[in-house]
């Protein structure tokens, strides 16, 4: 299927590694140019240069999103270089997954500058620039503990709430201005994220990290750990013109973990 992407400017948040980087490939697989953010300059240049294929290329830009004024020179720089931004696909930022004993109030402040501002510091002024153009696309990458509470991961879930209310506000009050945002809320996935949900939680039970894991395994009925590339899949879809007529929805994908009428 054509998704109808080639030529679309792409920016990527966390997009040197994990899901971030399955989207940065599949992306450049439409024929999107591709701007990719993150943290570590040498990481970045090592993946753009491992990216570049059929004379389609990943640049990188490197920044700390939890900045504004950071967040803002991003999308200026990636503008000015690479022509404007049709697509933004956010995917940095993770607040850190503790046991719920363990958690103290600085860590839930931590968790909304983690997750929740790395977010709104790009799409805010983002998405007022494709609105004065009249047309663009945000997928933002949440999570499932936004939506179901899971105790090794409070701080995390109540950023992610907040990210879903500020993805259905945003895509509400930019509709008519052409600009479509959506959320898509992977469960377990084969990331470093998942590695360390597995060792809090075991921490939280008192058992073993393999014996943790066998239970993330043997909780999803579909019977696999989703990878990053699924996740890619399905936000390289809610960012194309296929997808046109979908804007404020929150998509889960959990492999039916927890099926539910929303």
């Amino acid at each position: 299927m054509d998704l109808k992407l080639n030529g679309k400017h792409v920016l990527i948040t966390g997009g040197s590694k994990g899901i971030g980087l399955a989207c940065a490939r599949e992306f450049l697989q439409e024929g999107c140019t591709v701007s990719l953010v993150g943290r570590d300059q040498a990481r970045l240049a090592q993946v753009c240069e491992e990216l570049d294929v059929s004379g389609q290329h990943a640049h990188g830009l490197t920044a700390d999103l939890t900045d504004a004024k950071s967040a803002l020179a991003v999308v200026t720089q990636a503008e000015a270089a690479y022509g404007p931004i049709d697509v933004l696909v956010n995917a940095a930022g993770a607040a850190r997954q503790k046991p719920f004993r363990e958690l103290e109030p600085q860590d839930w402040r931590g968790a909304m500058d983690a997750k929740f501002f790395t977010y709104i510091n790009v799409m805010d002024p983002l998405i007022k620039l494709m609105a004065a153009r009249g047309h663009g696309a945000i997928v933002n990458v949440i999570g499932m503990g936004g939506k179901i509470p899971i105790t090794t991961h409070l701080i995390g879930g109540a950023a992610n709430a907040a990210l879903m209310l500020a993805t259905a506000g945003l895509a509400l009050a930019y509709a008519p201005q052409g600009v479509r945002v959506n959320a898509l809320n992977p469960s377990k996935t084969s990331t470093g994220r998942l590695v360390e949900g597995v060792e809090a939680d075991a921490r939280q039970r008192n058992i073993t990290e393999d014996a943790a894991m066998i239970k993330a395994r043997e909780s999803l009925p579909i019977g696999r750990i989703a990878t990053p590339e699924d996740v890619a899949a399905a936000v390289v879809f809610l960012a194309s013109p296929r997808a046109g007529y979908i804007s404020g929805s929150v998509l889960s994908m959990d492999g039916a973990t927890r099926p539910m009428v929303v």
